[in-house]
């Protein structure tokens, strides 16, 4: 009997046990599956928040027609490259002796010097643009396609003032490479450098644009126009004259320095913007020389200092030292001690911003200036002049038999010298004049104890001599010089 309990007990507690395991394995199945369908939703909701592109915070890219694409500069350097060019050049470099010094004789011997650089082809039918010193005193110009053709290269004329030469090849349907805007350029914008870095040929380098209107005074014309684009595109000897190019293929800029101590590219290079390459291009094709308008102003940047000096609260434009009598700027009502502000709708902030601005503009156009005057913003309306204090555009004359060109020497100029005549010298190129040492800048007061004042009397005293010449002039900086030569 006692058996039949411990056995009826057992059992009863295994089915008890069994009945328990059912409702704990039942209350947590629940459980589990109320939290298995609320994770299923969760996991639903986050998939369907990740797909939703309203959600997504959208990644940037670089290298379409919008600036936003992939970062692959392929398509960019692919329709840039064929329109860069290597520019050779050579020029004869004369070996005077003291006998030439004494006696005023020419140099018997000479050493053929040779240097190259980079280019950049801007119609199909053979404008090539390139840095001045690039081609400076070259006497025999050459352009290497990036197909290895090589053709002669005519001169069509160069500006110092902004470095830049043009170059025309006799050939057609040349692939070229359409203008940019450099002024939309951004900081921290994409660009490509193509060039020919120690004569090899074709290279691409990439950076983003570091600055924008920067003057780092490597140009020794006084009257030199910097307003660089400043990238971190590795530009090395041989750049010079080559294509700064955006994601789009366009041309922003001429590669045209490099800041460093040795030479070779050690982080920062400079280009000149496009928008100031383009009026200079269309200048020298239509004058045969730029075009440059002036203010009349002398300005300042402004910093803390000066504005502290100054008492002036906001750090912003150029201020105006000096006002010129007679000038663009006299004559629109601007006053020493005015702060501009803008040119049209741009704003200035800086004298190579207003200079880059000025340097799109010709004699007799006119422009607005937005300046302060106090702490009162005032619109000016002024009418750009010539180096001459007129509005007409210069016009130089050609002689090419001396491989020169000519303009009257500006009056300010011959008080300033203490001359009563003058033809200037604007450019030199392979002739007569480079074989002598004639150089650009140099004022001719007579030829063959004739004084000259126009281009036209220097023709017609030359014309009319009977093979000799035998030039006085001056230099701006106040060197005499004598030279003597035959036709």
């Amino acid at each position: 009997m006692k058996a039949k309990v411990l056995i009826g007990g057992f059992f009863a507690g295994l089915l008890g046990g069994f009945v328990a395991l059912m409702i704990f394995f039942g209350v947590f199945s629940t459980a589990d599956n109320k939290n298995d369908k609320e994770n299923h939703k969760l996991v639903e909701d986050f998939y369907e928040f990740r797909t939703d592109e309203s959600n997504i915070a959208q990644p940037v890219f670089f290298g379409n027609n919008e600036g936003v694409g992939q970062t692959d500069f392929t398509m960019s350097v692919e329709a840039g490259l064929p329109a860069v060019v290597h520019v050779k050049t050579q020029y004869n470099q004369p070996n005077y002796t003291l006998y030439d010094f004494i006696f005023g004789t020419n140099p018997r011997y000479s050493t053929p010097v040779m240097s190259s650089g980079s280019g950049v082809i801007i119609s199909s039918d053979g404008y090539i643009v390139t840095n001045n010193h690039v081609i400076e005193n070259a006497e025999i110009i050459e352009v290497v396609l990036n197909n290895k053709k090589a053709y002669p290269a005519k001169l069509v004329g160069r500006d110092a003032t902004t470095d830049i030469a043009l170059l025309k090849v006799d050939t057609e349907n040349l692939p070229y490479m359409s203008y940019g805007n450099s002024d939309e350029l951004k900081i921290g914008e994409w660009v490509i450098a193509i060039g020919n870095p120690f004569n090899l040929t074709s290279t691409a380098t990439a950076g983003i644009v570091s600055a924008k209107a920067r003057n780092i005074n490597i140009m020794s014309d006084n009257m030199a126009i910097e307003s660089f684009i400043q990238t971190d595109a590795a530009v090395n000897p041989g750049n010079s004259g080559g294509a700064l190019i955006n994601t789009k293929g366009e041309l922003v800029g001429i590669n045209t320095a490099i800041a460093s101590r040795t030479g070779s590219f050690v982080g920062y290079s400079f280009a000149i913007p496009v928008n100031i390459v383009r009026k200079v291009v269309a200048d020298l094709v239509e004058f045969g020389e730029v075009q440059r308008a002036y203010l009349g102003l002398d300005m300042v940047d402004i910093d803390a200092q000066i504005a502290k000096k100054l008492e002036i609260d906001d750090i912003e434009g150029v201020y105006v030292a000096r006002v010129w009598e007679n000038g663009s700027g006299d004559k629109a009502g601007i006053e020493a001690g005015d702060i501009i502000i803008g040119v049209n709708s741009d704003l200035i902030n800086s004298n190579a911003e207003l200079l880059e601005h000025l340097s799109q503009f010709r004699p007799g156009e006119e422009i607005n200036i937005m300046i302060k005057r106090g702490k009162i913003p005032k619109k000016v309306k002024v009418k750009l002049q010539n180096k001459y204090g007129e509005t007409g555009l210069v016009k130089s004359t050609s002689i090419d038999k001396l491989g020169a060109r000519f303009e009257p020497a500006a009056d300010h100029d011959k008080r300033r010298l203490g001359i009563r005549a003058g033809v200037q010298v604007t450019d030199v190129v392979a002739g007569k004049f480079a074989a002598n040492g004639i150089q650009k800048g140099f004022i001719i007061v007579r030829v063959n104890n004739e004084y000259v004042n126009t281009p036209e009397e220097l023709i017609d005293v030359i014309n009319s001599s009977d093979g000799g010449i035998f030039i006085e002039g001056i230099y701006p900086n106040g060197t005499t010089a004598y030279y003597a030569f035959k036709l």
